[in-house]
């Protein structure tokens, strides 16, 4: 495992095959940030399913309407939902994504 630098803005999701950590920036994107964690201490992520992935690019989960494997599933619809909060905008950086 990874290791934390900041707990506070570390969210370590736990999968099938082992945890995947993911350390957010706070400095870049506050607002996306303080979402996340909301939603994650609410347990909004938990059991929600990985609606699409690309091989060896990218996978993409989050949709805490659709997409949760035990309640209320609908796989035609996972990866079009959202949580009742309201929109944020939109905090762009060229930071990348690195794993």
């Amino acid at each position: 495992m990874a290791e934390i630098k900041d707990p506070e803005n570390t969210i370590l999701m736990e999968l099938k095959d082992g945890t995947v950590t993911i350390q957010l920036m706070p400095d870049v994107a506050p607002k996306h940030c303080q979402r996340m964690k909301e939603l994650a201490r609410a347990g909004a992520y938990d059991n929600v399913a990985f609606h699409r992935v690309i091989d060896g690019f990218m996978a993409q989960t989050g949709d805490v309407q659709h997409a949760n494997m035990e309640k209320d599933y609908n796989p035609g619809r996972a990866g079009t939902g959202g949580s009742d909060l309201p929109d944020l905008p939109a905090e762009f950086s060229r930071i990348p994504h690195a794993r």
